[in-house]
């Protein structure tokens, strides 16, 4: 019955160190999952943050360029879209989030 107590023994150290040997085997994915996240995911959060500024920040007058790229100037703001003027008398009403940046001013003049 002896042989049977070391063998129980023997399978117990065993377990012990393959325990560590997953811990080792998982380290790869969390090392990617901490490298995906400050390389993708961070970044485009503080992107969209800083996007959504600029749209809560748009004002009448303010000279813009929206995602399609038309370029115009700002007529009147409501909630959720904008009337952008693109050439005399020509007024176009888009969605506020379309907006992409905001041009300093006198830039469309140059156009």
């Amino acid at each position: 019955m002896s042989f049977f107590i070391s063998d129980a023994l023997a399978q117990g150290e065993v377990a012990a160190a393959s325990a560590g040997d997953s811990f080792i085997a998982l380290l790869p994915l969390v090392l990617f999952a901490v490298v995906f996240y400050f390389l993708l995911i961070r970044p485009q959060a503080k992107r969209q943050k800083e996007h959504q500024k600029m749209v809560a920040a748009l004002a009448k007058g303010d000279e813009v360029i929206t995602v399609g790229g038309i370029a115009g100037r700002i007529n009147e703001i409501g909630e959720n879209f904008i009337l952008v003027e693109i050439a005399d008398g020509v007024q176009v009403k888009v969605r506020r989030a379309t907006i992409e940046s905001v041009l300093p001013k006198g830039t469309l003049k140059e156009l």
